[in-house]
C-alpha cells in the first residue's frame, strides 16, 4: 500500500509540474494510456496463396500508447501505439498446406502459435478541438513484426516464418463529449487497401473522466476493437486474420 501511495504521489507531482510549466495544456499536452483486450482470433495463413484456416484460442492481450500534442503551427502531433496479438491454436487441415518450406497434406493435425506485435507511428493534426467535439486526421506507419510457428502433432516436425514490415495507413479519431457530464464517446481508426494488402484497425468506446483538474486528467474506457490483417507476400507470409473483442482501458493526461 505504501508503494501505491508513493506511485500516486509521484504521478500527481509530475502532473502538477507539467501543468504549471505548460499552462494546463495550452502549450503542451501528454496523453498516456493502456488497454487490456479480450481478443478473439479467426482466419487463415500460409507462405503461398493456398491459405489454411485454423481455430485459435481466446487471449487477453495488451495495448499501450503515448501521444504528444503541442502549439507549434503546421507541425503535426505525434502518437505511438504498441499492441500485442499473441495467440495459439490449431486444427485438422481441410486442404494441402505449405508453410516455411514444409508441405503438409490434407487431414494433417497441426498446432500453431503467433507472436505478433504491431507498433503504430502516427502523425496527426487536430482539425477541431473543443469541449464538445474533437477531430484528428493524419497518417500512420504501422509496423507489423511477428513469427508464426507450425507444429505437426503427429510427426513432431516444426516450421516457422518471421516477418517484419511497415504499412502506410490513414488515421482518424473523433470524440464527442456528452454535455454537462464527465462522459464522452470516441472512435479511432486506421485503414489501408492497396495491391491486395488490406489492413484496418478500428475501435470505439465510452469514456468516463474520473479526475478533471489542471494538474491531471484521469479517464477510464470501455470499448470494442477490431483489427483485420490481410497480407499479400509480406516476407513471404500471406494472411487473412481478424482480431476482435472488448477492451477496458485507462488514460492519463498531463
Amino acid at each position: 500500500m505504501n508503494q501505491l501511495a508513493k506511485l500516486g504521489s509521484t504521478v500527481l507531482a509530475f502532473g502538477a509540474l507539467t501543468s504549471s510549466m505548460v499552462q494546463a495544456d495550452t502549450l503542451l499536452g501528454v496523453y498516456a494510456g493502456g488497454q487490456m483486450w479480450a481478443m478473439e482470433t479467426e482466419g487463415a495463413f500460409a507462405t503461398n496463396n493456398d491459405l489454411a484456416k485454423f481455430s485459435f484460442d481466446d487471449e487477453r492481450n495488451s495495448s499501450f500508447y503515448i501521444a504528444l500534442e503541442h502549439f507549434v503551427p503546421f507541425v503535426p502531433n505525434a502518437k505511438v501505439i504498441r499492441t500485442s496479438l499473441d495467440t495459439s491454436g490449431g486444427g485438422v487441415l481441410s486442404n494441402d498446406f505449405s508453410f516455411a518450406g514444409q508441405d503438409y497434406a490434407m487431414s494433417a493435425d497441426l498446432g500453431t502459435e503467433f507472436i505478433i506485435t504491431t507498433t503504430d507511428y502516427i502523425l496527426y493534426y487536430e482539425i477541431l478541438d473543443n469541449d464538445l467535439i474533437s477531430i484528428d486526421l493524419g497518417i500512420n506507419a504501422k509496423n507489423i513484426d511477428g513469427i508464426i510457428t507450425v507444429v505437426d502433432r503427429d510427426s513432431g516436425s516444426v516450421s516457422d516464418a518471421s516477418f517484419n514490415g511497415f504499412v502506410p495507413m490513414a488515421y482518424s479519431r473523433a470524440e464527442i463529449g456528452l454535455p454537462f457530464t464527465n462522459w464522452s464517446i470516441f472512435a479511432e481508426g486506421n485503414y489501408l487497401s492497396f495491391n491486395d494488402q488490406t489492413i484496418s484497425d478500428m475501435q470505439a468506446a465510452i469514456e468516463y473522466r474520473a479526475i478533471d483538474s489542471l494538474a491531471l486528467n484521469l479517464s477510464f474506457q470501455l470499448g470494442y476493437r477490431a483489427l483485420n490483417i490481410e497480407l499479400e507476400d509480406l516476407d513471404s507470409v500471406y494472411s487473412e486474420l481478424d482480431f476482435s473483442g472488448v477492451f477496458a482501458g485507462v488514460e492519463f493526461h498531463f
